[in-house]
């Protein structure tokens, strides 16, 4: 199964950012333990700090099954909420921290109505319970 991995602003500065929220691993580095433990399925990945390039890449549509975190992007994109709506295949939402307990505007996402499921609040392993669910 090929999964694809779209993260949205300032996820490329895992391992860096705000540890004590997001962790002091690296998005390369887990990328790398991702495709360690799931060798029979292709593990995509996508990151951009530009709405359209997300919306972009998702719309290619060379991929099974989607896990997304949009960051930011996840509390006002429509945009990237009505591309989810018109992707037709299984779909996650991950965040990092858990975003309900996190500021006020930080608790909705105008995103997960349009996913399957959304996981909050585990830290990195959020991508692996996504992945294993997606694969099942």
């Amino acid at each position: 199964m090929k999964i694809l991995i779209v993260n949205g602003p300032n996820l490329n500065l895992l391992g860096r950012r705000e540890p004590e929220i997001y962790g002091n691993v690296s998005m390369e580095d887990f990328l790398l333990e991702l495709r360690n433990e799931f060798v029979q399925d292709e593990i995509l990945y996508y990151q951009s700090n530009i709405e359209g390039e997300l919306i972009d890449r998702i719309q290619q549509d060379d991929f099974d099954a989607l896990v997304v975190n949009f960051g930011a992007f996840t509390h006002y994109s429509y945009a990237l909420a009505d591309c989810l709506k018109n992707i037709i295949k299984p779909k996650i939402e991950v965040h990092i921290s858990n975003i309900y307990q996190r500021e006020t505007f930080r608790q909705k996402s105008v995103t997960a109505a349009h996913t399957d499921a959304i996981l909050s609040g585990f830290g990195l392993t959020g991508y692996q319970l996504a992945i294993r669910y997606l694969i099942k």
